[in-house]
């Protein structure tokens, strides 16, 4: 359904360093790299395509948050979930909500929440039993 998902970023090296830690407990790598376009892309490690991207703003104005957005990457388990909290607290990110079930989304749905250097508010769920 998605081709890919970009985050605004106002300090791209920073931001490089952020989400390498945080998404290596999913898999999922930093594939393309270019800082004269302010860009960074990653994929899991047996893809090539990135499909999440970080980015400073192409209208060249600072990077600002969404009101009401999150960006959740899915684990395949929740000690993945709970590596991916600890690696985000590890590398800069502001907790938003620890690992643990949340049963009003639906029985089995385990997730985490951090905003990262940037203010984004970012989630790992898992949605199998435990």
């Amino acid at each position: 359904m998605l081709s890919h998902v970009t985050l605004g970023t106002n300090d791209l090296p920073g931001a490089i360093a952020f989400y390498d830690r945080l998404l290596a407990p999913l898999g999922i790598l930093r594939h393309e790299t270019s800082m004269e376009h302010g860009m960074a892309g990653y994929a899991r490690a047996a893809e090539g395509t990135p499909q999440f991207w970080l980015m400073r703003p192409i209208d060249g104005r600072p990077a600002t948050v969404g009101n009401g957005v999150t960006m959740a990457f899915e684990a395949p388990d929740r000690a993945a979930v709970d590596a991916f909290h600890a690696a985000g607290l590890a590398a800069g990110g502001r907790d938003e909500g620890s690992p643990g079930l949340r049963p009003h989304y639906h029985a089995d749905y385990y997730g985490a929440y951090l905003r990262d250097p940037d203010g984004n508010k970012i989630c790992c769920a898992c949605h199998r039993p435990g």
